[in-house]
């Protein structure tokens, strides 16, 4: 029998702006994310934060994205390609894949 542990699926958390405007930047890529991985994820998260002009995406506490770091957000198909890396690195994203 598998420990509750083993059983989770991964949280994503989504760290924006408030007073930027970017809840529904967020928002958007959080549907993204739900609509690609819906049965790899547990939950994607948006959590507004207290920095002014961040942006960072984190795959189970470990930072994918940081709109300072990376100089500007990311593009979906780079987000999802991130997250794919981490869940699952052999799935095929299909037309996100191509050229």
């Amino acid at each position: 029998m598998m420990s509750n542990i083993a059983m989770q699926k991964p949280r994503i958390e989504i760290e924006y702006c408030p007073g930027c405007r970017w809840l529904l930047r967020a928002g958007w890529m959080a549907q993204e994310l739900l609509s690609t991985f819906e049965a790899q994820l547990g939950e994607v998260a948006l959590i507004p934060s207290r920095v002014p002009g961040a942006f960072q995406v984190r795959f189970d506490g470990e930072l994918l994205w940081c709109r300072k770091r990376n100089q500007g957000f990311p593009g979906i198909k780079e987000l999802k390609q991130l997250v794919r890396d981490k869940l699952d690195p052999d799935m095929n994203l299909g037309h996100l894949d191509r050229e």
